[in-house]
């Protein structure tokens, strides 16, 4: 059992992390830059550090000061929690060379998943179908070429060391190719300090379904069901639900079984999410996130598993338990993601918070860090809050997010609530029948 847990995050995750290690009866250490003084999590936590000023590269991404942190307070392990660190490679290998327990998979495993040609081959090898697309790297658009004509346009151009949407271009034409090609790389290059790219077929129209998974470190691997994540703009996600209302019982089955065989093969540990495509009935994996995700809670929500307190458990060596058949699944879950930016602009809305309520009753759980007269600062991700909805049947999910979305109260920064209340009463989400294209095109016929 970890006596005490660093955890070296901020916000909302910060917060949930503590939850789950004061159930556990863990102390916790949090870390924060002199923007974060007054957050919540710096309030309830055991200790708290500041490790650096108000830039993450100065405080949170500060390796030495958080290693510092651990070592003044007598840490057993740390968690890096969602972003910044928690698919830092080196950053797991340094915590585990100082003596503390990475709460995390093994730095090989992050090394692998992260980029994604050698994450797209290791799946090929495990019998995980794919997107078509280039074999590794491509250098240049003498070599980019051959491989766009072959499979016809349009095609994606991938960052390798890409995430959350950014070096990632589509070349409708050959002759959009050396444009869209030298952007991509461009942002890469400004986003990761990596500009290499890979090509990929450019489905048009598909769902992202992805599978939540659990290894052990002794060869058992369970999965939490598939969450739906296409309700997107420009590649970042803005609502997931699970189950997915498309999916047939075989499909469920089929690419939780592929996930779990391929993960068990892989030797992991610790949670993970298996990222698909999912068009005309096929899947293609497209990418792993080695770490805990936004949209966890809604795989909690229909299972009833805290997916923290198993992740601290497979990270103490602890063994599952239990098997896939004793995971029950329950009802219908949405998560609407609030953001501090305009509704309609989404220019963020750094600020004072003046008034906050979280809306309640059954079914509802909101995770955020937010109270009166908290202070959104400018410097980090603009996520403040996520209401997360469970219903005996998607219909029941949905009349209880739309009130819950109408009693949530947030003034004095601005906020996307309204888009919310808008998506959830549109016809096209409420049938179920929306792609990852759906959002975008329904906010320019909005804007139009």
């Amino acid at each position: 059992m970890f006596r005490k847990v660093l955890i070296a995050n901020r916000g909302e995750i910060a917060l949930r992390l503590h939850r789950a290690c004061r159930e556990m009866g863990i102390h916790t250490v949090a870390v924060h830059s002199t923007a974060d003084s007054e957050a919540m999590a710096v309030r309830l936590a055991d200790e708290s550090v500041c490790i650096g000023p108000p830039p993450a590269r100065d405080s949170y991404l500060n390796i030495p000061a958080i290693l510092s942190a651990a070592a003044v307070t007598g840490a057993d392990a740390i968690h890096p929690g969602i972003g910044f660190l928690a698919e830092n490679s080196r950053f797991a290998k340094i915590v585990e060379e100082h003596g503390f327990t990475f709460i995390g998979p093994s730095p090989a495993h992050i090394d692998v998943m992260g980029d994604k040609v050698a994450a797209k081959r290791t799946m090929i090898e495990l019998g995980v179908p794919t997107v078509p697309g280039s074999d590794g790297v491509v250098e240049d658009l003498d070599e980019a070429r051959p491989v766009a004509d072959a499979m016809g346009y349009p095609v994606l151009i991938k960052a390798v060391a890409g995430g959350g949407g950014r070096g990632m271009k589509v070349a409708w034409t050959a002759e959009e190719l050396s444009t869209q090609m030298s952007l991509a790389r461009a942002e890469a290059r400004a986003a990761f300090g990596d500009d290499s790219v890979y090509i990929e077929k450019y489905l048009p129209d598909p769902r992202h379904i992805e599978v939540q998974i659990l290894a052990d470190q002794h060869g058992n691997v369970v999965h939490f069901g598939e969450r739906d994540c296409s309700v997107q703009r420009r590649h970042q996600k803005l609502v997931e639900e699970a189950p997915s209302p498309v999916l047939s019982a075989a499909a469920r089955a089929e690419i939780g079984r592929l996930s779990t065989d391929a993960v068990r093969r892989l030797g992991y540990r610790g949670v993970g999410t298996l990222e698909f495509l999912y068009q005309d009935g096929a899947f293609y994996f497209i990418e792993m996130n080695t770490r805990l995700q936004v949209e966890h809670p809604v795989s909690e929500a229909i299972t009833g598993v805290d997916l923290v307190r198993e992740q601290l458990r497979v990270a103490m060596g602890e063994p599952l338990g239990y098997g896939q058949e004793e995971i029950a699944f329950d009802g219908h879950a949405i998560e609407c993601r609030i953001n501090a930016e305009h509704p309609e602009t989404f220019i963020p809305s750094p600020g004072r918070v003046n008034s906050y309520h979280a809306p309640g009753g059954l079914g509802v759980r909101v995770d955020s860090a937010l109270y009166d007269g908290y202070t959104v600062p400018p410097y980090y991700d603009s996520l403040i809050a996520k209401v997360i909805v469970r219903g005996r049947s998607r219909d029941e999910c949905l009349a209880r997010l739309a009130r819950s979305l109408e009693e949530l109260v947030i003034s004095g920064v601005a906020t996307n609530q309204a888009l919310h209340v808008a998506i959830v009463q549109d016809p096209a989400f409420r049938s179920g029948q929306y792609t990852i294209r759906w959002l975008e095109s329904w906010l320019a016929e909005r804007s139009a």
